[in-house]
């Protein structure tokens, strides 16, 4: 346990920044689970709309700093992958 009170604040903003990026982080992953159930159907409004929603969480997150900006742009990278791999074959 911290001794100064340097070190209570310390704690405190290192528990509040880090609620902030598991919620963060939450809600980019149960976007991107949206978005696989999206491409497993049929309608392509939804696929598209879904990558879209991805993608406008994931620059969100990195231009806020709760990701790095290379991890967002490798998951929308993925992302647009995906929703193309069906109109390829």
């Amino acid at each position: 346990m911290p001794h100064t009170e340097s070190a209570w604040k310390r704690l405190r903003q290192a528990d509040k920044r880090r609620r902030r990026n598991r919620t963060v982080a939450k809600s980019i992953k149960e976007k991107r689970k949206l978005l696989t159930e999206a491409l497993k159907g049929t309608d392509d409004a939804k696929k598209t709309e879904g990558a879209k929603v991805v993608q406008q969480a994931l620059d969100r997150a990195a231009s806020k700093g709760y990701i790095h900006k290379n991890k967002a742009a490798r998951l929308k990278s993925r992302a647009a992958k995906k929703l193309k791999a069906p109109a390829a074959k």
